[in-house]
């Protein structure tokens, strides 16, 4: 007889601004051995400033702390906190109060880490037991304010693929470096797919979003679709990111009186220290951070790690909120593109899957 799927939620209480979480530990609390007679699990976390990486991104790093904590941390030295962006100029955000500005948290650098690093919303990972599972919080603290933070956690045996389509997204804009909120009402995204594991009787599963193969010069997120962030914080470091590094990150440098000059040389030549140096604490981890530093070279080129695929969890459970797709309250899927589309459009193919 089939195992239903299990669905968990776990509350997670920061300790620190930054924190590397085994989400694996808490649940062996929470509910001992339930999770081991499962071949699958997915994470979703409902956050835009805390998620996970790829099961294989962690094991190139070893599954280890060790290895996990300098590589975010060098993702975070290219995104250093309050360094004048856009999204944190509350005199700005005139779509917040007074009293709201008084309390939201200066954290550009965290989504911004959050998108550089390929954190993801969801994950599925084999279940393996002995191997840790790490939530990234990345804004746990602001002030003396502690975040209450929830992830998901749904393990399966199988998944029987059930629908699959493809949607158009209108993407005419002026802006050669641009971003779409694919939550927004005017595509019927959100619309579609709920009607879709409706119609196909997924109660729980997943579904997978992904950029058609034709489709280049674009990558997909999970964020807060923040305008300023957006428009003027991505957009900036997407043009030239080795020039963003230089503008935002100054403590990187290690020649700073000499960056007026040969600019370029010189932060080429940091970087490469730089990069040496965390090579020598992260040795097992050389292809993903290769990854990242090879966008600092080039204008956008791969767009950081920005994904092609993105997936959402659907459950019917009461305690994941309204509607099938299981969500944050701030985010969203966005299409982030650095060259405009032919036909100003955008070909996505959608792959329902029902976990049983």
């Amino acid at each position: 007889m089939a195992v239903q799927p299990l669905e968990i939620n776990l509350d997670i209480r920061p300790n620190r601004r930054f924190e590397i979480i085994d989400v694996s530990a808490l649940l062996c609390d929470q509910v001992g051995d339930a999770l081991h007679p499962f071949r699958k699990a997915v994470y979703c976390s409902f956050h835009t400033t805390a998620g996970y990486l790829e099961q294989g991104v962690c094991r190139h790093l070893g599954h280890s702390r060790k290895q996990l904590d300098p590589f975010i941390r060098a993702v975070q030295k290219i995104f250093p906190h309050d360094a004048g962006y856009f999204h944190d100029r509350m005199q700005l955000r005139d779509e917040l109060s007074d009293s709201q500005k008084e309390k939201e948290p200066v954290n550009a650098d965290s989504h911004l880490t959050f998108i550089g690093a390929g954190l993801k919303n969801c994950v599925t990972y084999l279940h393996r037991p002995d191997e840790p599972v790490y939530f990234i919080e990345l804004d746990g603290i602001y002030k003396d304010y502690v975040r209450e933070r929830r992830t998901t956690v749904m393990a399966y045996d199988r998944a029987e693929i059930v629908h699959r389509g493809r949607i158009a997204i209108p993407v005419e804009g002026d802006h050669a470096i641009d971003s779409f909120n694919l939550k927004d009402a005017r595509y019927g995204l959100f619309e579609q797919l709920e009607e879709w594991s409706r119609q196909y009787g997924v109660d729980k599963g997943c579904i997978d979003i992904r950029l058609a193969p034709e489709e280049e010069h674009v990558g997909m997120t999970v964020n807060e679709y923040e305008t300023l962030l957006m428009r003027n914080d991505l957009p900036e470091v997407l043009s030239d990111p080795l020039r963003y590094v230089l503008k935002r990150s100054k403590k990187l440098l290690q020649h700073p009186a000499a960056i007026p000059g040969k600019t370029r040389d010189y932060a080429a030549y940091d970087l490469i220290h730089f990069y040496n140096d965390l090579m020598d604490q992260v040795p097992v981890g050389r292809s993903v951070i290769d990854r990242i530093f090879s966008v600092l070279s080039t204008p956008a080129k791969r767009i950081l790690r920005l994904k092609r695929r993105i997936s959402l969890l659907v459950s019917d459970s009461a305690e994941t909120g309204p509607g099938h797709i299981v969500h944050g309250t701030y985010q969203s899927p966005i299409l982030v593109q650095h060259h405009p589309a032919e036909d100003g459009v955008r070909y996505m193919d959608i792959t329902l899957r029902r976990f049983t």
